[in-house]
């Protein structure tokens, strides 16, 4: 019997020496002990994979198999090649299908950018409908204002930001997704809070509320607008709290402020949310995205936005 010797550190299968079909074949015999049944197994002629393990011998300078009359035997080295080499090929094919699953968009990280308004609602759905759809998406979600955040978007650090009215970015890729009425948030004891129809003019005199982030700045230019078209100058406030202290604000009676439908998902107490019956322009919500992004995640996501905005007639 040919005598075992170490395995050449020069050895490669990058170096065209050992095809790795050879190592796959020498899995296969290894499991079918016969090269008859090995070879029907994958689909091949026995002479030629008892070629490939002939020459895959004389490369390594070892003999792998003891040729029997019923089929063959491992060497102990070729027991310990065969352990390594399926090991490596185990940790390749995960590779592959791991690669594979990200090409398609089924594995891998979709990081989203929001602020905290927009959590509910359409958003809320479209995230558990992708979640449920594509499981091994991790979602990294991250709260900041829409500048911060499509900034972020064309540094590469988020996939897509959530924002709120018209997006000024035009190296940027935009959809408009859904629309949402536009409501007033009052104190429960204020003395419009139990009318049946308010307009914007029983609004003129209001002192409104305004974050300096999340949706501050539509809100402030809205109010503005809409003050102004009824010749009256706008009272506003402009407050650096977040959303929770801001509703809490007028609860107190500190004043009024604007909001959209998805926010009245979530109760705040002391505060009543009332349309405007003569507010005609909805809050309309813009995915962005670079055109330089190549993430399938993100492709998966937008599809399903859309989707989701078509069937619901969100827009």
């Amino acid at each position: 019997m040919k005598r075992a010797r170490h395995v050449p550190g020069n050895v490669r299968i990058s170096s065209g020496r050992i095809p790795l079909v050879s190592l796959v074949e020498l899995i296969a015999v290894a499991d079918h002990l016969n090269f008859r049944h090995a070879a029907n197994n994958l689909g091949v002629t026995q002479s030629s994979v008892s070629t490939r393990i002939k020459a895959l011998e004389e490369t390594l300078g070892i003999l792998l198999f003891e040729r029997r009359h019923r089929g063959v035997r491992l060497t102990e080295a070729g027991r310990r090649f065969v352990t390594e080499v399926s090991s490596g090929i185990e940790q390749l094919d995960y590779a592959i299908r791991t690669v594979g699953a990200m090409s398609e968009g089924v594995e891998g990280t979709l990081n989203i950018g929001l602020h905290s308004s927009i959590a509910s609602g359409f958003l809320a759905n479209l995230r558990r409908e992708y979640r449920a759809s594509y499981p091994m998406i991790q979602q990294s979600v991250l709260e900041g204002r829409s500048t911060e955040t499509i900034a972020m978007v064309r540094e590469g650090k988020l996939d897509a930001a959530f924002v709120v009215g018209p997006v000024n970015a035009p190296d940027c890729h935009s959809r408009l997704l859904w629309c949402e009425p536009i409501l007033v948030a009052l104190p429960l004891d204020h003395p419009l809070a139990g009318r049946d129809t308010i307009t914007w003019l029983d609004l003129v005199d209001e002192l409104f509320l305004v974050r300096h982030g999340g949706t501050g700045p539509q809100v402030f230019e809205h109010v503005v607008r809409r003050i102004s078209e009824r010749q009256r100058s706008p009272r506003i406030h402009r407050c650096d709290v977040a959303r929770d202290t801001l509703m809490g604000m007028v609860a107190s009676g500190d004043g009024i402020t604007l909001t959209s439908e998805a926010t009245t998902h979530v109760p705040f107490p002391g505060v009543v949310f009332q349309p405007i019956a003569d507010e005609t322009e909805p809050a309309r919500f813009t995915a962005v995205w670079s055109p330089h992004n190549r993430n399938p995640a993100l492709i998966n996501l937008l599809d399903l936005a859309t989707q989701i905005s078509r069937s619901t007639g969100a827009i």
